[in-house]
């Protein structure tokens, strides 16, 4: 039997070297050597590399290419020896990168000088270099070692090359950050600032987007996750807007459609019983595909309640669904429910609004969403391992289209205040707990919130807050003392200027705010009810003020309460017990937080 005659194999052709990611032609190339990139890339600006100019540019760019082997050899023996290197060497190591980025940038700054001279040959008229500005590159390198981050006051970056922005709209050239409504060095630096501190070790399986307010990142979560006629679950206390939001846009019926429900409690208990209504109230949409997203605001607003967020976290995912718990009052000071160290109990994502503690000053709105990575961002057509698709991420599901982001000013007045954000809320907390005993020792005034060692929720808070203290929020209320809302409003009114009557809180100043009148307004009777919250209810977002002065001016408001109720302000406790009172808290906690930072064996491992 004749054989068929074998095809000619067709001769293999090697490979382009890694280093193409530097080339122009990064997706083209035909250069299997780094010599031939070096030529293939003048050869694409139409630099003849056998010319005199051509000669040095051929060098320099070849160089180039095999710095690029070297950098991606230094990066992988760093991630495979860091975890075993002792602090001393870890130390050296950093220091010595950092100075290959000065000689970096010292080699991109020398070479600005001829592409100026260059620019300047090309002579423009003075009205095309006006309309055009500054060529930005010269003007650039040394804002790269400004010491905080710069402030990128641009919509549009300049492009290096077709292929190169190509890939950049595909999620896989960081570099080019194509258009401000996407990203801006700024913004990210502040993206990459809190997953630091609010993953801590575990930094490296969560990335953030950051939001132009917190109701921009409540809103970007729910947008990315929830469908038509999902069930929403959400814990009771939460800020008005979010309610508003779940209430009255996702659970319209021409939106979306969505059953949201409440529950009750701070305790897992509290949360797997009111679960398990819910998939008896809604089995029937259940049964077709529809989803149940869970909620929580903790510590939460108006009250300072702590949830049980790990143990609701670890039930919620026993059951399949996914949790977004906003933390915006906490801060990552008081509790962070990322470096949880079983999984299982974390958040799959956490929302702040900058506005408040984190940026600390009420100068500026911005929000962010936290989430892990592979539910973040994929570069297109990419799948993660575990299965995710690129298009489920909230990066092009949510804020590539929808635009809410974050410009550099207000990225750069977080990321200011977040230097001081330790020192502030240790005050406020102290102040928080000075003032609510204060305040507790008046039995006509009912104080809600762990601030307040009769609380229900004080022993939740003591076990998942940083050294067991409270947020500084809580509410008071005067039910017990039956005044009238003329009373409540005189009162009110004459807590200035101690207390101001902002709508916000988590500044540097005590604000105060009725939250059936603001913050809250959007809950009708039975909802404010169900809350917690009476006509009497004032929401009080401790400050860093003297807490004895806090106490001074409101004690002076309550001549108001006494025109109806004689003798109310002299239930409070007396000047000589604030002060022994202050004391102690003051140096018990101080003490505790002195023991709880990290000793000098752990500093130099």
């Amino acid at each position: 039997m004749q054989k068929t005659p074998a095809s000619p194999k067709k001769p293999h052709k090697p490979e382009a070297p890694p280093a193409r990611l530097l080339s122009p032609r990064r997706k083209t190339t035909q250069a299997t050597t780094l010599h031939e990139l070096a030529v293939e890339q003048l050869e694409h600006f139409h630099i003849d590399p056998r010319s005199e100019a051509g000669k040095p540019l051929l060098a320099l760019a070849e160089k180039l290419y095999a710095a690029h082997g070297d950098v991606m050899d230094l990066w992988e023996a760093t991630t495979r020896e860091l975890g075993r290197l002792p602090r001393q060497d870890r130390l050296a190591l950093f220091n010595a990168k950092k100075f290959l980025s000065f000689q970096l940038a010292k080699l991109l700054d020398t070479l600005q000088n001829p592409s100026r001279k260059t620019h300047q040959s090309l002579r423009y008229s003075n009205t095309t270099m006006l309309a055009k500005g500054p060529y930005p590159i010269f003007d650039n390198v040394t804002a790269i070692f400004s010491a905080t981050p710069v402030i990128t006051r641009t919509a549009t970056y300049l492009y290096a090359c077709s292929e190169w922005i190509d890939d950049a709209f595909q999620g896989r050239e960081f570099l080019h950050e194509i258009y401000s409504r996407l990203m801006n060095p700024t913004s990210i630096s502040l993206a990459n600032h809190i997953v630091d501190i609010e993953a801590g070790p575990m930094a490296g399986e969560y990335m953030a987007w950051n939001f132009n307010s917190g109701m921009g990142a409540i809103d970007a979560a729910l947008s990315h996750l929830i469908g038509y006629r999902d069930v929403v679950l959400s814990s009771r206390n939460i800020y008005g807007g979010a309610y508003q939001l779940l209430h009255d846009w996702f659970g319209k019926r021409s939106n979306l459609d969505v059953g949201v429900e409440f529950f009750d409690g701070f305790t897992t208990a509290d949360f797997t019983k009111a679960l398990a209504a819910v998939k008896r109230k809604y089995s029937e949409q259940l049964t077709t595909g529809r989803r149940i997203y869970i909620y929580l605001e903790s510590p939460c607003n108006p009250h300072g309640v702590f949830l049980d967020v790990p143990g609701i976290c670890a039930a919620a995912h026993a059951a399949g669904l996914t949790v977004i718990c906003d933390s915006t009052v906490g801060t990552p000071f008081l509790v962070r429910p990322l470096q949880q160290p079983n999984p299982a109990e974390r958040p799959d994502y956490v929302i702040h609004s900058y506005t408040k503690d984190l940026t600390g000053h009420g100068t500026t709105t911005a929000g962010v969403v936290i989430g892990r990575n592979e539910d973040m961002f994929l570069p297109k057509g990419d799948t993660s391992p575990s299965g995710k698709s690129w298009h489920d991420t909230l990066f092009w599901n949510v804020y590539y289209i929808k635009g809410a982001f974050l410009d550099s000013d207000k990225a750069f007045e977080v990321l200011t205040g977040m230097k001081t954000l330790e020192q502030r809320m240790l005050k406020k907390c102290i102040n928080t707990l000075v003032f609510a005993r204060w305040l507790a020792s008046n039995p006509l005034v009912t104080v809600s919130g762990p601030a307040n060692p009769e609380d229900p929720n004080h022993a939740t808070a003591a076990r998942l807050s940083y050294l067991g203290l409270p947020a500084p929020l809580f509410t008071i209320n005067f039910e017990a003392a039956k005044i009238s809302r003329v009373t409540l409003e005189r009162f009110f009114d004459s807590l200035a200027p101690m207390f101001g009557h902002m709508v916000s809180l988590g500044q540097s100043n005590t604000l105060v705010l009725c939250p059936a009148l603001t913050s809250h307004s959007e809950l009708g009777p039975a909802a404010l009810k169900e809350a917690g919250i009476t006509p009497t209810t004032i929401r009080i977002s401790v400050g860093d003020e003297s807490p004895r002065e806090l106490i001074g001016d409101f004690l002076a408001a309550t001549r108001a309460i006494d025109d109806q109720i004689s003798g109310f302000s002299k239930k409070f406790m007396a000047g000589a017990e604030i002060d022994r009172t202050a004391d102690e808290i003051y140096t018990e906690v101080h003490r505790r937080h002195a023991a709880a930072q990290p000793r000098f064996a752990d500093c130099v491992k």
